[in-house]
């Protein structure tokens, strides 16, 4: 009251002095906010509607979990919200009644910033749907955790026999998407035991399938408490499991070969981001031993080795895109570049060998013409593959 009361004395201008035009002016505001907010909502139902029939439906979690849209959503409401609180307080009561202009002058303010952010965002959903910059979060993100875990697991043990270590089953269904770390190496020190993860993250669990292997056998204390550290949930988070990023990215791949998208080029920029990401992931072994506080191996995690992963990406391509010269040019030129980068192991490079022997002979049952096939085989034979 005071500040409003201020403000006309010394600043008229700025403050809304009669109650009905006040009132009018909140109300105007409150249906402009309610109309943004509905365009705003069914603008992002369309954009995630096309964005899963054009390149996957998995791309969906990280297009909905966009901090900065949920933050001007929730601006919208915040000015409906408050100008409709405003609103229902101009109720003049006594002689002396002062209007309050400063509430009335925050809610413009209020509205004003709204629109800004309703411009904002329309920019931002219209870019973030590009395939582009989907594929270029999905790589940064995926980027980062295998750069992560290449560091941590750059001096990595072996892990000890566990043959007759205790079995322990899941007790429910689902797929972990996450596991704790931290909470396992805790309980391991705790139970002076150690863990061998028989289930690597983004698996799907049947009830009573094994899921852990211990040294010693745990009470039911405990083994509540070890299934506290596994994260059931059917979302798939790159930023928590880097294998989930080589998926979407395939899978957008395969999508943009099919008959109703033709799209090629996407194809190619999809192949573009897994040499990189398959570049970063030799450099990864295919152990996953965590250490505690001494040094000592306690958890055995299972990894999706090199071998698996490169097979589960390579062989949708090679079953959708045999056909397209260009596609396989680019596939083969890929795993040419990755036999001449540095490896944690010595078996990626038989891989690779596996993987373009494959790739040649469905080339060669799909294409014709002699001199794509000659191109192709070309490639093939300076790679000086390695038979097995």
């Amino acid at each position: 009251m005071g500040v409003s009361r201020f403000l006309q004395e010394n600043a008229s201008y700025l403050v809304v002095n009669d109650i009905d035009t006040a009132r009018n002016v909140l109300t105007t505001l409150i249906a402009g906010g309610l109309s943004m907010l509905v365009f705003s909502f069914s603008m992002v139902m369309l954009l995630l509607s096309q964005a899963a029939a054009n390149y996957s439906p998995r791309v969906l979690p990280s297009l909905i979990s966009n901090r900065r849209h949920q933050t001007i959503l929730g601006t919208f409401l915040a000015m409906i919200l408050y100008n409709i609180i405003t609103v229902i307080g101009l109720q003049p009561h006594g002689d002396d009644y002062q209007l309050p202009g400063f509430s009335v002058l925050i809610g413009i303010a209020f509205a004003v910033l709204a629109l800004a952010a309703f411009v904002y965002f329309i920019h931002s959903i219209s870019s973030s749907i590009q395939i582009n910059n989907i594929l270029e979060n999905i790589y940064s993100l995926s980027r980062k955790r295998l750069l992560f875990l290449v560091e941590e697991n750059r001096f990595s043990k072996d892990f000890e026999d566990t043959d007759d270590w205790h079995t322990i089953k899941t007790n429910r269904s689902g797929t972990i998407q996450n596991m704790s770390i931290t909470g396992l190496k805790e309980l391991a020190r705790e139970s002076e035991t150690k863990f061998d993860i028989l289930m690597s993250k983004g698996e799907y669990l049947f009830e009573h399938q094994p899921l852990v292997k211990s040294k010693k056998e745990l009470d039911e204390s405990e083994l509540e408490e070890l299934f506290k550290n596994f994260n059931y949930t059917e979302s798939e988070l790159v930023s928590d499991n880097y294998i989930i990023g080589f998926k979407q990215i395939t899978e957008i791949g395969i999508k943009a070969m099919s008959p109703g998208i033709n799209d090629p080029g996407t194809a190619l920029d999809t192949i573009h981001y897994l040499t990189e990401l398959f570049a970063l992931r030799m450099q990864k072994g295919d152990i996953g031993v965590v250490e505690d506080e001494d040094g000592n191996p306690v958890i055995n995690l299972k990894v999706i080795d090199f071998k698996t992963l490169m097979y589960n990406v390579l062989a949708p391509f090679r079953t959708y895109c045999k056909h397209d010269i260009t596609v396989m040019q680019k596939l083969l030129g890929m795993i040419a570049y990755l036999k001449t980068l540095d490896a944690a192991n010595d078996s990626f490079y038989q891989v690779l060998d596996r993987e373009a022997t494959m790739m040649i002979q469905d080339v060669n049952s799909a294409i014709e013409n002699p001199i794509d096939l000659e191109v192709l085989q070309g490639i093939y034979d300076r790679m000086n593959i390695q038979e097995t």
